[in-house]
């Protein structure tokens, strides 16, 4: 018996020596995600400045360029796991916001999950919740949009702690 007791305390002591669980994921991937079911493509084309990240302290412009035809030429900064430039082509893959890049944003499946009837903030993300942004028209954005867009996000599975200024 009291070989038993130092083997699950033996157990014990190794397990608190474990790796944490990864904290890459900004969302739980088995919640719900959306798109944004009204959403316009040619509206969605312009600057847009990154107001919050899943990558702290990521801030910048994005430039969407809509051609007419179904894609973006994207340029800035992208805020997808780690700060880096972007370059990229982004294609509309179906209704409602779902985009897709060649290299950008991970090369991850992109969801508008929700843009404002004015297009002044976006909320987006990925199905994996490796990474998920809000974008504006303004920055700082407007107190209540960015309420709006952190209620989205929330809505969506996001864990907010991870997703900041």
């Amino acid at each position: 018996m009291r070989q038993l007791i130092w083997a699950l305390i033996g157990v014990a002591a190794l397990a608190g020596c474990a790796p944490e669980p990864s904290t890459s994921n900004l969302r739980d991937p088995k919640a719900s995600i959306s798109s944004a079911s009204l959403f316009n493509a040619a509206k969605f084309g312009g600057t847009w400045q990154v107001v919050a990240s899943g990558v702290p302290g990521c801030a910048g412009a994005q430039k969407w360029v809509w051609d007419g035809t179904g894609g973006y030429q994207v340029s800035g900064i992208d805020c997808a796991g780690v700060a880096k430039p972007l370059a990229d082509r982004v294609v509309l893959t179906g209704p409602g916001g779902r985009l897709a890049a060649r290299t950008g944003f991970n090369g991850e499946p992109i969801f508008v999950m929700w843009v404002d009837q004015d297009y002044r903030i976006a909320a987006l993300g990925t199905p994996s919740g490796r990474w998920g942004m809000i974008l504006s028209r303004q920055s700082p954005a407007r107190p209540d949009l960015l309420k709006a867009a952190r209620e989205v996000l929330d809505f969506n599975g996001y864990n907010l702690a991870k997703v900041s200024p």
